[in-house]
């Protein structure tokens, strides 16, 4: 398993965390897997304390797997949470996405950005809506309620308009005057840059999670 995202909940106070805890940490194995037609890592998350995860001694390298693919192994780097409000792009009932569509066009060609574009993160981020690339496919849980969205890790997350404000002024981020590019951010492509969705309930005791890919 290789580390993918640690959050505390001082940096996303929006997230909830189970009693007891204020970190999550999102780990998976680094190689494809078939199960239930995913070809895609499985992520497998930890709920822990902050407190008790440092009272242990910290290793000075991080351990690397002996058998991984490379597009799911993560290169080391920080996040810079920047909260935001968007709206869902292929999950709106069909009478309103027709009219979304008419306009989205209109709106593209006055300013050269679609709704799909200016609206929804398409990008790594926690909560509000998956920026799907293929059809919704929204999981449902054992107890029968549609499961909500928890996180994205997704390979479109280095540069655009939806580049985290700490972010924009690193070299080549696509938002500084000038042509140099310089890759940043986890650096994995995940396929065809695709996404791995993270999926909860909070209604069922352990706050069970399933995933979903696409790309």
């Amino acid at each position: 398993m290789v580390p993918v995202l640690q959050l505390f909940a001082t940096d996303v106070p929006a997230l909830r965390f189970p009693a007891g805890s204020d970190v999550l940490q999102v780990l998976w194995c680094p190689l494809i897997h078939s199960e239930h037609d995913q070809w895609s890592p499985v992520p497998v998350l930890r709920w822990r304390c902050a407190t008790k995860a440092g009272s242990g001694p910290l290793l000075q390298e991080m351990p690397q797997p002996y058998d991984f693919d490379d597009e799911y192994v993560p290169r080391p780097c920080v996040i810079h949470p920047t909260e935001t409000t968007e709206y869902p792009n292929w999950d709106m009932p069909e009478h309103l996405s027709e009219r979304v569509g008419e306009w989205s066009d209109e709106v593209e060609q006055s300013t050269g950005i679609s709704y799909y574009d200016a609206f929804t993160t398409n990008q790594s981020k926690v909560g509000g809506y998956p920026g799907w690339t293929q059809p919704p496919r929204w999981p449902h849980c054992a107890c029968g309620k549609q499961m909500e969205h928890l996180l994205t890790i997704s390979a479109s997350e280095s540069c655009g308009r939806w580049l985290p404000l700490g972010e924009r002024s690193r070299p080549g981020c696509g938002w500084e005057p000038s042509d140099s590019r310089q890759d940043i951010g986890h650096a994995m492509d995940m396929g065809d840059l695709g996404g791995v969705y993270v999926f909860i309930c909070h209604t069922c005791p352990g706050w069970p999670t399933i995933h979903r890919y696409d790309c």
